[in-house]
Formats: C-alpha cells, sequence, structure tokens
C-alpha cells in the first residue's frame, strides 16, 4: 500500500490571481477543507483546464507504485497497475524548500516548496501536516476533480 505524504480536497478559489503571465500555464489559489492548507500551483491549463469554484483532490505521493516500493525514476511501459490511473493530472518534481513563518500571534504556518519541471507549488499551512516532508525530496503530485 502506497504510504502517501498528503492528501486533501481542495477548492479553486482564484485563477492567476497575478494576471496571466503563460499561454499554456495558469497559477491557481486554493483551500483544502479537511485541513485548511492554502496552495498556490501551476497548471497546464491547455491538457487539464480548471476554474474557479472547482473541487479537487489533490495527493503528495513519493511513488506511483502500488505496492510503495520507490521509485526508480524511469518509466517502464507496461500492463502494471499505477496510483496514476486513479488521477486525471499527474506531475513529478522535486521539493526544495520548506519554511516556518510566524504569524499574527503563536500561530506558526509552514511553508513547502516543490518544482515539476518548473511549474511551482506552494503549500501552506499548520506544520504537524508537513512532517513527512523532507528536502530534496522526490515527490508526485496527482490530482482528480470531485
Amino acid at each position: 500500500m502506497v504510504e502517501l505524504l498528503f492528501e486533501d480536497i481542495f477548492t479553486l478559489t482564484r485563477v492567476d490571481p497575478d494576471g496571466k503571465k503563460f499561454d499554456k500555464v495558469s497559477r491557481i489559489e486554493a483551500r483544502s477543507e479537511q485541513f485548511d492548507m492554502f496552495m498556490h500551483l501551476d497548471v497546464n491549463t491547455e491538457i487539464y483546464p480548471l476554474h474557479a469554484g472547482d473541487k479537487f483532490t489533490m495527493v503528495l505521493s513519493p511513488t506511483l507504485n502500488l505496492d510503495g516500493t520507490p521509485d526508480t525514476g524511469y518509466f517502464m511501459q507496461g500492463n502494471r497497475k499505477s496510483l496514476a490511473d486513479k488521477f486525471e493530472y499527474v506531475m513529478h518534481g522535486k521539493l526544495y524548500k520548506i519554511s516556518e513563518e510566524a504569524s499574527v500571534g503563536h500561530n506558526v504556518k509552514v511553508e513547502i516548496y516543490a518544482s515539476f519541471g518548473g511549474l511551482l507549488m506552494m503549500l501552506k499551512g499548520d506544520p504537524s501536516n508537513a512532517a513527512q516532508f523532507e528536502l530534496d525530496q522526490r515527490l508526485f503530485l496527482l490530482i482528480r476533480k470531485v
């Protein structure tokens, strides 16, 4: 069984909050339901269009192998089932920064930054949701609309 690093349902609140920068990519803002996490995510909207108000499940996983074995870094074409079969949009990348910020009062927030071939993600929320993340960790981001 795959040990997921993070899983939650997000509601897309805004698309391109700072204006459209690229033809085929949009930066989305979304908030999760269960863990109240805030996310910025660059998405190739030419192949996976998203709109304000959309709800989607987002998963971060260290591997696509259903038995949880580590990813080798090589794609082996075949009839093997993988975690990606259950999702509509999948990206592979690397976690490059983890930082904590103290907001108003003593409420500490953690920010997790990952790059998926130049498409960026920032996930911000309670530090307890970031316990399994490590710097330079390879991970898969998987999305499916609900």
